[in-house]
C-alpha cells in the first residue's frame, strides 16, 4: 500500500455536503463508492475540509492508502466513467507516507461569490453566486474584515461541536468586486470551524450595505459564544479553492502541531 493525493472538484448543489451520511447523496459517499467498484476493494478517504451541503470545491483534497501498483495517471480517466458530472478528480498523485490532508494542511482558502446586479446572479454562475439584492460599500467590508484578522476565538462565528476549538487564525478576508461586477470575499485560515465563513460573510454583508457599524463584527468576537443575530450567508455561494500544504520534510511536524488542541492563551 502506498498513500495517494486526490484533487476533488464539484458542484456542492446536489450534494449533502461532504462527510458520508446514512441515505443521504454526500461527496465523500459517492467517490468513496467509485474507488471501491475500481480497485475493487473497500478505501478510506480523509478530506482537508469536510464542506457543508450545497457548499463547492474547486480545489478539494483527500488522501488513500492505495494499492503501490496503482497508476495515478490512469485513475482520474477511469474514475471519470462512473463518477456523475458534478464530481471530479482532477489529479492523483503519490505522496510521502507523512502526508495528512487534513492535519498536514496550513490553511485553507475559499471564495464567496456575490452579485449585487438589479437582475441577480448570470445563469451560468447561478449555483455559485449569491443573488444580493443591495449595493455593498467595498470599503466598508474591508475595513470591518481588517478587524477580524489574527488568532482569535471565532465562537460567536461559529455553530459550535462538542469538544472542538473555535480559535482560529485567520489569514485572509479581503473584498474585490471584478470586471463582471461580482463581489468576492477571499477567506483563508489554518482552519475552519463549523459555519465559520459564512457566518463571517452574512455579519459582513450587513456592514457593507450600511445596517451594522464598521467595528460590529469584531467587537462580536468577545462574545465567546453564537451570536443570534449573526445571519449564515447561504451555502451555494462558497467554493473551497485551495488548500496549502508545507515542504515534504516538514509534513509530518505540521501534522503533530496541528493535532495539539487550541486553548486560549492566559
Amino acid at each position: 500500500m502506498r498513500r495517494f493525493r486526490l484533487d476533488i472538484g464539484y458542484d456542492g448543489t446536489g450534494f449533502s455536503g461532504w462527510a458520508i451520511q446514512p441515505d443521504r447523496r454526500t461527496v465523500c459517499g459517492v467517490l468513496t463508492d467509485a474507488l471501491t467498484r475500481v480497485l475493487r476493494r473497500p478505501v478510506a478517504l480523509t478530506v482537508a475540509g469536510r464542506t457543508d451541503a450545497g457548499v463547492h470545491a474547486s480545489g478539494q483534497v483527500a488522501h488513500a492508502d492505495l494499492p503501490a501498483s496503482l497508476d495515478p495517471e490512469r485513475l482520474p480517466r477511469r474514475l471519470a466513467r462512473l463518477l456523475p458530472v458534478d464530481l471530479r478528480v482532477r489529479a492523483v498523485r503519490a505522496v510521502p507516507e507523512a502526508f495528512d490532508a487534513r492535519f498536514s494542511a496550513l490553511r485553507r482558502h475559499y471564495a464567496y461569490r456575490i452579485a449585487t446586479a438589479p437582475w441577480g446572479a448570470e445563469p451560468l454562475r447561478a449555483r455559485d453566486t449569491l443573488a444580493w439584492p443591495h449595493p455593498l460599500d467595498l470599503d466598508a467590508l474591508n475595513a470591518a474584515s481588517a478587524g477580524l484578522l489574527g488568532e482569535h476565538d471565532f465562537a460567536a462565528f461559529c455553530k459550535r461541536r462538542e469538544g472542538a476549538t473555535t480559535i482560529r487564525h485567520l489569514q485572509r478576508l479581503s473584498w474585490t468586486r471584478g470586471a463582471d461586477g461580482v463581489v468576492v470575499a477571499a477567506v483563508a485560515a489554518d482552519a475552519f470551524c463549523h459555519a465559520m465563513v459564512r457566518s463571517l460573510v452574512g455579519a459582513l454583508l450587513d456592514v457593507g450595505r450600511g445596517r451594522r457599524a464598521v467595528e460590529w463584527p469584531a467587537r462580536l468576537l468577545a462574545r465567546g459564544e453564537r451570536v443570534s443575530d449573526v445571519a449564515v450567508a447561504p451555502a451555494h455561494g462558497l467554493t473551497l479553492v485551495g488548500v496549502d500544504y508545507p515542504p515534504d520534510d516538514e509534513l509530518a511536524a505540521r501534522a503533530a502541531t496541528t493535532r495539539n488542541l487550541r486553548l486560549p492563551r492566559p
